[in-house]
């Protein structure tokens, strides 16, 4: 169980430095840049932990496919971006083959 407790630190880290990257506008303001760099080597480093029982190709479907719609949310809150239908379809595909895996799979190790 704390492996998917790593993986899940693994993606707000990840979320959390890809939504800084935009607020560092380029690596011009230092906050959000430090964040960046901090939350890219947390995001590696839980996610490094996550894969001594989940295999890796689970591991990086849901640490990237929650990143993408997590992150399309957090644009859409913090940053005024639109989110058409084309966009809520293909998340909620996203998600639903995130569920799949986690239900399904038998190479999704729950330890």
């Amino acid at each position: 169980m704390k492996y998917w407790l790593f993986l899940a630190i693994a993606i707000i880290s990840e979320i959390t430095a890809t939504s800084s990257l935009k607020a560092s506008a380029g690596f011009t303001r230092v906050i959000p840049s430090i964040v960046v760099v901090i939350g890219y080597a947390l995001s590696f480093y839980f996610l490094s932990l996550t894969l001594k029982v989940i295999p890796i190709g689970i591991a990086y479907a849901i640490w990237a496919g929650l990143g993408i719609v997590l992150l399309a949310l957090v644009g859409w809150v913090f940053y005024d971006q639109q989110l058409d239908t084309a966009a809520l379809v293909g998340m909620s595909f996203i998600v639903a083959g995130v569920v799949i895996m986690n239900l399904f799979s038998k190479t999704v190790s729950h330890s």
